[in-house]
């Protein structure tokens, strides 16, 4: 399993537009093949905020979907991002 998350910056007036663009982007992750969750959402505490959270079966199922990554508008509307991916051999549920 492989786990994508951290957070994303952009101008705080333009993150509601930023997230209504990337509702495509979660439509067409969470339907590819293996992603088990696939999240773009807007932070409670910093308006400049959007946090990322990716959940996938496999690294050539992130690698697969990845292909050409955000459009030319996303990239230039954020300002830095602090996103890291993560290997997970192990899972024990909490509920």
């Amino acid at each position: 399993m492989v786990i994508v998350a951290g957070h994303l910056m952009v101008d705080p007036q333009q993150r509601e537009a930023y997230l209504a663009d990337c509702v495509r982007v979660v439509e067409q992750a969470r339907s590819a093949p293996g992603c088990s969750d696939f999240s773009i959402s807007a932070d409670l505490l910093d308006a400049g905020r959007i946090v990322i959270f990716e959940c996938w079966e496999s690294r050539a199922d992130v690698e697969a979907f990845r292909g050409s990554g955000p459009s030319d508008a996303q990239s230039t509307a954020i300002l830095g991002a602090s996103v890291s991916e993560y290997d997970v051999t192990g899972e024990r549920s909490l509920t």
